[in-house]
């Protein structure tokens, strides 16, 4: 018989975890036996393939011939085939070179982009256990349909999101979807709300999380794309990759540069011709001032300063994937930060302890086993609290994890709470392996989520002695006595208010709670009921997972810079409140939970996201709209994530900032940075790498413009003066070759000025060219111009020059200007006096370089010719060096006006 069962949308929309059982196998038409071989037939005509599929990439070759449809990149593909027909072979060979390193690059990044769909779809169990027609067999998961009853059992990985019908022990290891970083605990029962985040639902299993203990049985109600798997994978090919702000900068920059540059030479040419001079010959002029005009360098700077940024990243623990995402990480407003492991340390601490009615506080973080005992700010010796002793030997061996030191530090094997109680009982002075070597254990009860406790009994001494831990409510129900400084005493009701008293103070302050307590057994006949029945209260244990050391400067850093920092975790709103306020990332701002989330409007949330700091139990799809509301709000959005959950958030952010420890393949391949020590504070290291390299290409581009402005400014004036032209075309071309090729690329790989953070980031939609750059661009090229022109002029009428001399005169003056100029741009505000010769070498090296072609240009006798140069006497220099100087001079008065505040309007900002 063939079920109709459902359509394919509404079971796939139906609520899953608030259905029992039995609702559950009558939605979907299938029963403890499983769907007959028939019926999964027709599902999967139905249903489909339990697979995730892939949109349609564009092929390698189109992907690479895509690169070059920037405007910059035509105007210079364009600038190379005029250089060419002009003759400028060599000019017209580098500018190729550059734009095919260009595309190259472009290409590489935009083609490991579309890897992240590929490594989502390894994560998908190949394999998978079911029974169907009653009999288990084993199949390909991509067989698998809605009603199927999948067998689980550990180490499984799940093959479909399914609902859990049958349960012994069942864990599983959420980790890679949620985000949760403990094994989960997995209940058959309905949940009473249907609105339940993902992350609570534990009467569900979802594809590509594993089973980490226990066994189960579960049936499927989601496959393919429909599953929360699949979901991801829809939005990460849904989510577009936005251009970067360079991108866009840059690609505005090359727009106007290219029409500026087409008016400007047809407009000179037209000039001279009106002037008498011959067409052809202003013709090709023409071009050359365009081509001088055009910065061909822009890509390659643009390339070597990333990648140079790249490299001392990697040494502040950061690993750049996309090149453009370095400089965008200089414009970051906001960074969205997961809590564990990236804010906190990912190692349960504990910080108070409750016994012999005392509050103790616990000193010291991490497992590291290094830390004090204090009761009222005084230092304790914990030999002298035998209660708080007990305590701590009890919870050290009613416990499975161990404590080791690796080369990288302290680490522990199994669970961090318990790992927790090991480490502060190894601060006490105590041995954790030599307490259990010492005292064996020969009977336990293991923990389960039903009973919310675990038990053990062990031969301890000449005594034999039961351990119970766990939930504080279930241990206290299960004690008569309380462990105090005058032995065990009976539990008074006012003693059990004052213990849940206790506990509630630390649930209050967010630490997780769990109590211990123990009982003396007069025989090794043991059961059940024997070892957990009428124990003595000990005490109870507060723990947290600490926050990283360096990451309170980090965040005060932040604050210095006009970044804030907001926390977005699956964690609970009462811990990760408290997480946030100790590290300073809440101050004045709100916290909301995903079901606060889910409640508010788009419009109301578009108002709570500007002042909300930190969000809870936060789910993969609340991520990408809190994403998106910053986004749409104007800001540069840097993103943590390490989980399959937090790809779609990552590839939608302005900067995916994946982590390398505990990072998903496929988040590592949604992102644009990983953090190889999942450290909260390499993401501001980058950020100011990423500033340094913005402000190194505006620097670069300030120094060309504003000296391809004094030469245009120079030659326009010499036209309208009726002046012979002071320059000629293989000119103009060798000093764009000297000045694009050599200074201006060492300006892209300039050190971060000191104070670099001490700045807010630069406003959104802020052009490379700002008001201060545009300032020295027309201010520092009119001068250039006025400089080089007064040379000139003088030359012709007054110092007795040939008409050849004083072109090669001017043709000196304007390289030197030029150079003096070069150094100027090194900072935009700071003295250039203040800045050591040795803190860039690349520009003192390409200083050298220039002085001396330009020198063998006028006196090695074979070149004179080609580029219509004469030797000039060298007594001569002193006038191009006066000349020449007054540009450092001038700019150096106006950047000590600038700091002294004289210039409002030009301070950087």
């Amino acid at each position: 018989m063939v079920h109709k069962i459902d359509d394919s949308d509404s079971i796939h929309t139906t609520l899953w975890h608030s259905k029992n059982v039995d609702e559950t196998l009558d939605i979907l038409h299938t029963s403890n036996d499983g769907l007959s071989e028939s019926e999964v037939e027709n599902r999967i005509k139905k249903y489909g393939k339990n697979e995730l599929t892939v949109e349609e990439q564009l092929s390698p070759f189109l992907l690479f011939i895509s690169q070059f449809k920037s405007l910059l990149i035509v105007i210079l593909i364009a600038a190379a085939v005029i250089s060419y027909s002009i003759g400028e072979i060599v000019e017209a060979i580098a500018i190729i070179i550059i734009v095919i390193l260009a595309g190259v690059l472009g290409f590489i990044q935009e083609f490991r982009a579309g890897k992240a769909i590929e490594s989502l779809k390894k994560m998908a169990a190949p394999l998978a256990h079911v029974k169907r027609g009653g009999e288990e067999k084993e199949i390909t998961s991509s067989e698998i349909v809605p009603g199927d009853l999948i067998i689980l059992k550990t180490g499984d990985k799940i093959p479909a999101d399914a609902r859990i019908i049958e349960s012994s022990n069942l864990k599983i290891e959420e980790a890679s979807l949620t985000g949760e970083s403990l094994a989960v605990e997995k209940i058959t029962h309905q949940l009473d709300s249907e609105n339940v985040p993902l992350g609570d639902r534990k009467n569900m299993v979802y594809m590509g999380t594993a089973v980490s203990y226990g066994r189960g049985k579960a049936i499927v109600v989601s496959t393919g794309m429909k599953t929360e798997f699949g979901k991801i994978a829809g939005l990460l090919q849904s989510t577009e990759n936005r251009k970067t702000p360079i991108q866009i900068n840059l690609d505005q920059l090359g727009k106007k540069l290219g029409i500026f540059s087409i008016i400007l030479a047809a407009s000179m040419s037209a000039l001279g011709v009106l002037r008498g001079h011959d067409i052809f010959h202003m013709f090709v002029w023409g071009v050359a001032v365009a081509v001088a005009v055009i910065p061909e360098a822009l890509p390659a700077v643009v390339t070597i300063s990333l990648a140079l940024g790249v490299r001392r990243m990697v040494k502040r623990r950061a690993l750049i994937r996309k090149l453009p995402a370095v400089e965008t990480l200089g414009a970051t407003n906001i960074i969205c930060s997961d809590k564990t492991g990236t804010l906190t340390q990912d190692q349960m601490t504990i910080r108070k302890i409750y016994a012999n009615q005392k509050l103790f506080d616990v000193s010291g973080s991490g497992y590291n086993p290094k830390g004090e005992f204090k009761f009222e700010n005084n230092n304790v010796n914990p030999f002298e609290e035998p209660a708080l002793m007990m305590l701590l030997r009890g919870g050290s061996l009613c416990n499975d994890t161990r404590l080791k030191n690796n080369e990288d530090g302290w680490e522990i094997i199994g669970d961090p709470t318990e790992g927790a109680i090991i480490v502060a009982l190894n601060k006490s002075g105590e041995d954790w392996e030599k307490l259990r070597n010492e005292n064996n254990r020969f009977y336990e009860i293991p923990f389960s989520s039903e009973t919310k406790k675990m038990t053990t009994v062990h031969n301890y001494g000449n005594e034999i002695l039961s351990f119970s831990k766990g939930a504080p409510e279930v241990i206290l129900d299960r004690c008569t006595h309380l462990m105090n400084s005058s032995g065990d005493v009976p539990l008074t009701t006012e003693l059990r208010k004052s213990i849940l008293d206790a506990a509630y103070g630390m649930g209050e302050a967010a630490l997780r709670v769990l109590a211990v307590s123990y009982k003396k057994l007069n025989t090794e006949k043991v059961n059940d009921e024997l070892a957990e029945q009428d124990h003595v209260f000990l005490g109870l244990v507060g723990m947290i997972d600490p926050p990283r050391l360096e990451v309170k400067d980090a965040i005060k850093l932040c604050d210095t810079a006009g970044i804030k920092p907001i926390m977005i975790t699956g964690d609970h709103k009462v811990t990760a409140v408290a997480v946030a306020k100790e590290l300073g990332i809440m101050r004045n701002g709100g916290a909301i939970s995903g079901t606060e989330l889910e409640k508010l409007s788009d419009e109301e949330f578009e108002k709570a996201v500007d002042s909300t700091e930190v969000y809870a139990r936060i789910s993969p799809s609340h991520k990408l709209k809190i994403v998106d509301a910053l986004m749409r709000k104007g800001h540069i959005v840097a993103m943590t994530g390490d989980g399959v959950n937090d790809a779609p958030s990552l590839k939608k952010a302005d900067i995916g900032v994946a982590m390398g420890i505990t990072g998903t393949d496929v988040s590592k391949e949604a992102a644009d940075m990983i953090l190889t020590d999942d450290n909260f504070a390499s993401i501001v290291s980058a950020v100011e790498e990423g500033r340094s390299i913005f402000e190194n290409i505006r620097k670069y581009l300030v120094f060309l413009l504003s000296g391809n402005m004094g030469t245009v400014f120079a030659l326009i004036a010499t036209l309208l003066l009726a002046l012979p032209i002071p320059l000629y075309a293989v000119q103009i071309l060798f000093i764009n070759f000297i000045m694009d090729g050599l200074i201006a690329i060492a300006l892209g790989v300039e050190p971060p000025e000191p104070g670099i953070m001490n700045k807010p980031p630069r406003k959104v939609g802020e052009g490379i060219l700002n008001k201060v750059a545009l300032f020295y661009i027309g201010g520092v090229g009119a001068w250039i111009a006025v400089i080089t022109l007064a040379v000139f002029i003088w030359a012709l009428n007054y110092g007795g020059y040939t008409e050849d001399e004083a072109i090669t005169l001017f043709f000196a003056t304007l390289i030197a200007a030029r150079l003096f100029n070069g150094y100027n741009c090194r900072s935009l505000e700071q003295s250039t006096f203040k800045l050591s010769l040795m803190s860039n070498k690349a520009i003192l090296l390409g200083a050298l370089s220039s002085i001396f072609m330009t020198l063998a240009v006028i006196y090695f006798e074979p070149l004179n010719k080609p580029f219509k140069t004469v030797p000039i006497q060298l007594e001569k220099w002193a006038i191009v060096f006066i000349a020449s100087f007054s540009v450092l001079i001038l700019v150096e008065i106006t950047k000590y006006f600038i700091r002294k505040g004289k210039f409002d309007f030009l301070r950087m900002n």
